[in-house]
């Protein structure tokens, strides 16, 4: 019985052993363990064991959530260039750029002398419905006064948007009333367009401009390409130069609209991302139409997506500059915070199957992000033999045309950057921003009268006589830039185009400033020759003993590995919108 009975007591005392061992283990482990960790299985524990130490044993008090922010995008820095995070504060303003709207109050601005003035209302917007006008200075938000040095656009923007339906109180001067005026605002939809223009250059010929490739994107193109063929279009101009690409799906559907059924667009393949092939599905609207695609240094991505599928399927000829360079798909992915990371998760190819990513090394690469200027140095912009194409990434389009990978997409037709006219005083007054100041103050000053021309055509005849270059050397000399006759003249016709293009802007819009600048813009009169004469499909070249050694040597030529290394004056002047 006594046996029995002391059995009893020896799951308790098993128990009081391991609790009295776990509290002995914790506490040498506290006082005497130094700076081991412990055992770490895995590098991402080590982190979150690095970031528990931390706020409990550093010397002073860490705010742990900056931490994790600033910490957050040095990590992605470390993949490669285009794999990024996105705090929760910008992550709606950089999701809007895409989506097609955005909720605010209808307003387009620039901030002059400390003061947000409004360039333009939004046809229909929440600001014009309460009677909000061009030429109105914003002084007060909300009974605050909102001037002085420290506001920015992206201070402004971030307080004219805001929830729909929420309401906002302006103070604004406007130059007619002795008396601020209040305007109580409730923020709304505001629609955000990603095809900046679409007109007939010609009576046979159309031109579209494309500034990114967003949710609605694929929408506007065909209402474009509807209204161009009421016109009796022919032929088509689609300018994607300074377009930074954007959703890889919208340029998939846009191409889709020129290929024929069966025409490869794209493919993607990654580590944990099988090969994935876009294909034409016959149903597009312009398979036969002549196309030329206009790129420059600034078309990237989407837009390569784009010209890539145009220029391998010999659809259409490609027209300007070698293109940006990027052949990385990023993936988005949430965090419950609100905070977002862009991931890069695979590469896209071409059609030939190359992929246009240019080198880059691993981390903060400052030659990646300062390659234009490495371009500019060459003399890439002003002489297509500066150009330096990777042989050993030579493919083939379908019609035997080679094209190289490695660094962006080639033009089929290179057009120089002209730099006739260009002297230090032009670059002295645009660099002070001295062009954009006197535009916005003439426009200003003269709101009335230029307001009375119906179109980008009868403003310029007028503005010709208004002797606005002499106008504006005064303005210049005024801010203390020395006045240079023989330099202004050298320069004329540059400032001249200019002055006229931003009053254009700032009176009539977007789409009447692209017309204007469009008429001596050399890249799309080449564009417009290539219509004319009839040569915007390519045609196969005449095979050569060398291409055909090339040829061969490239059946044997294994699969190149793209975008990695292994040792480490178009400038639209838009104004931001809230």
């Amino acid at each position: 019985m006594r046996t029995n009975s002391s059995f009893r007591f020896t799951p308790l005392i098993i128990a009081i052993s391991v609790v009295v061992g776990i509290l002995i283990g914790t506490f040498y482990a506290k006082h005497y363990g130094g700076n081991r960790l412990g055992i770490v299985n895995g590098s991402s524990n080590k982190l979150n064991a690095l970031l528990r130490v931390i706020d409990d044993q550093y010397v002073d008090t860490v705010n742990m959530n900056d931490l994790v922010e600033k910490a957050m995008p040095q990590i992605l820095a470390e993949l490669d260039p285009h794999s990024t995070y996105i705090p929760a504060q910008k992550l709606e303003e950089v999701n809007s750029e895409l989506e097609g709207s955005f909720s605010g109050v209808g307003i387009q601005f620039t901030i002059q002398e400390d003061t947000i003035h409004v360039n333009s209302v939004v046809a229909g917007g929440p600001a014009e419905k309460v009677g909000v006008m061009a030429g109105d200075r914003i002084v007060r938000v909300d009974d605050s006064l909102f001037v002085g040095k420290t506001l920015t656009n992206e201070k402004a923007m971030r307080t004219l948007k805001g929830p729909k339906g929420s309401q906002v109180k302006l103070g604004i001067k406007r130059a007619t009333e002795k008396e601020l005026l209040d305007f109580v605002i409730t923020r709304g939809d505001i629609p955000q367009n990603t095809i900046n223009a679409a007109y007939m250059l010609n009576n046979d010929f159309g031109y579209i401009q494309i500034s990114k490739f967003g949710r609605t994107t694929h929408v506007e193109l065909l209402n474009a390409i509807a209204q161009l063929s009421h016109q009796n279009c022919k032929g088509l101009v689609i300018d994607l130069r300074e377009n930074t690409g954007g959703y890889m799906e919208a340029a998939i559907r846009m191409v889709n609209e020129f290929l024929s059924e069966g025409k490869l667009i794209v493919y993607t393949q990654g580590r944990k991302y099988p090969r994935t092939e876009e294909y034409a599905n016959g149903t597009g609207s312009c398979q036969n139409m002549p196309l030329v695609v206009l790129i420059d240094q600034g078309s990237a991505s989407a837009s390569e997506i784009f010209a890539g599928a145009i220029q391998d399927n010999d659809r259409g000829t490609i027209v300007g500059l070698r293109s940006f360079g990027k052949g990385l798909v990023q993936q988005p992915i949430d965090f419950s915070d609100g905070s977002a990371i862009r991931l890069t998760i695979a590469r896209y190819y071409t059609p030939s199957g190359r992929c246009i990513q240019r080198p880059y090394e691993n981390g903060n690469d400052s030659k990646y992000e300062m390659d234009w200027l490495t371009r500019y140095e060459h003399g890439e912009f002003f002489s297509k033999d500066s150009v330096k194409l990777d042989k050993s990434m030579r493919y083939s389009t379908s019609l035997g045309r080679p094209v190289y990978g490695g660094g962006g997409i080639m033009p089929d037709v290179f057009v120089p950057q002209d730099t006739t006219g260009v002297s230090s005083y032009l670059i002295e007054v645009g660099n002070k921003g001295l062009l954009i100041q006197f535009c916005f103050q003439y426009t200003d000053h003269n709101r009335a009268k230029l307001s009375e021309f119906e179109n980008e055509e009868t403003l310029l005849s007028y503005l010709k006589q208004q002797n606005i270059v002499e106008q504006f050397v005064h303005f210049a000399s005024s801010k203390g830039v020395k006045r240079r006759n023989l330099l202004i003249n050298k320069s004329r016709k540059l400032l001249e185009k200019s002055l006229y293009g931003n009053i254009i802007y700032n009176i009539q819009g977007q789409e009447p400033y692209i017309r204007y600048i469009n008429q001596s813009d050399a890249t799309v009169l080449k564009a417009l020759e290539i219509l004319e004469q009839g040569k915007a499909f390519p045609q196969a070249p005449d095979e050569t003993e060398d291409m055909i050694k090339e040829k061969n040597n490239e059946q044997k030529r294994t699969a190149q590995v793209c975008g990695r290394v292994k040792n480490p004056e178009r400038s639209f002047r838009y104004a931001a919108i809230g």
